[in-house]
């Protein structure tokens, strides 16, 4: 067994930019960072067989790699036909309206501030482009606005920042609420038990060929990390930045902005029921 293959979600090996599935090509974001890893996965889905493609994340508001989006489609024989946003934060979002210039596509969005077009997402929908299914999950959480991208062809979900290639996302609060966080990773899991989904498509970081295996070991994180902060505040670490230097002490300190958004998250939990 290779060290990735025991990694939580067996995250696969090679590079991250290419083909993941039959139907999904990455093209990798010139933006690494600590919190976006590798930089944002940008991602074409089409069928084999269509002319006709649908780009999941634009990423961020960077000419060569939204060029180098539409080049890549093209090289495949494919027109770029409609733009799709798992969420608003800029890494993510910030080049839509440039690359829908670009396109001349609509762009579909749970937050209507972030939409071209008339047409938005809602849980329940379903996206035909070019043969193409795409179904809409509501996967709120690590933001408001989060929605995931099941692609049943592929027995794959397109996850945003809600699950990751690597390590762990935030619950960025406070539009972020650890509640919807965890029911939004059970309705994952429910994809993977009734749908069969076994892949998952991150927002960044490497595709997750064990698709319940990462949900399984995200759902135990947020418990152990519950029950830490928990333990925190009975220790008398009443401030979330007390909380953090407490809980990830181990964590680079770099992070620990980040970390604090997930922090004030679980408290606001903890304190919703009843536990401090």
């Amino acid at each position: 067994m290779t060290y990735a293959a025991a990694l939580p979600g067996q995250p696969r090996g090679g590079p991250i930019a290419g083909p993941a599935t039959d139907r999904a090509v990455c093209v990798l974001a010139p933006n690494p960072s600590a919190m976006t890893l590798d930089g944002t996965n940008t991602w074409i889905v089409a069928e084999p067989d269509s002319e006709l493609a649908v780009v999941i994340d634009p990423g961020p508001l960077d000419e060569g790699h939204l060029r180098a989006v539409v080049e890549t489609a093209e090289r495949a024989g494919k027109r770029v036909a409609l733009t799709l946003l798992t969420h608003g934060h800029p890494d993510h979002a910030e080049g839509a309206a440039r690359f829908a210039e670009l396109t001349r596509t609509r762009v579909r969005a749970l937050d209507p501030a972030l939409r071209l077009g008339d047409e938005g997402l809602a849980a329940g929908d379903v996206v035909t482009t070019g043969g193409l299914e795409l179904r809409v999950v509501p996967t709120p959480g690590h933001t408001a606005d989060s929605l995931s991208f099941h692609l049943p062809a592929d027995a794959a979900v397109l996850t945003g920042d809600t699950v990751l290639g690597r390590g762990t996302t935030v619950v960025a609060h406070p539009d972020g609420r650890l509640g919807d966080y965890l029911d939004s990773l059970r309705r994952l899991q429910s994809l993977t038990v009734d749908d069969g989904v076994d892949t998952v498509l991150p927002g960044h970081g490497p595709v997750l060929n064990d698709a319940r295996g990462a949900i399984e070991f995200y759902l135990a994180h947020r418990a152990h990390r519950l029950a830490q902060v928990e333990t925190a505040v009975e220790s008398g670490h009443r401030e979330a930045s007390e909380v953090v230097a407490h809980v990830y002490a181990d964590v680079d300190r770099s992070l620990w902005p980040a970390a604090e958004l997930s922090v004030r998250a679980q408290l606001e939990y903890l304190r919703e029921h009843g536990l401090i």
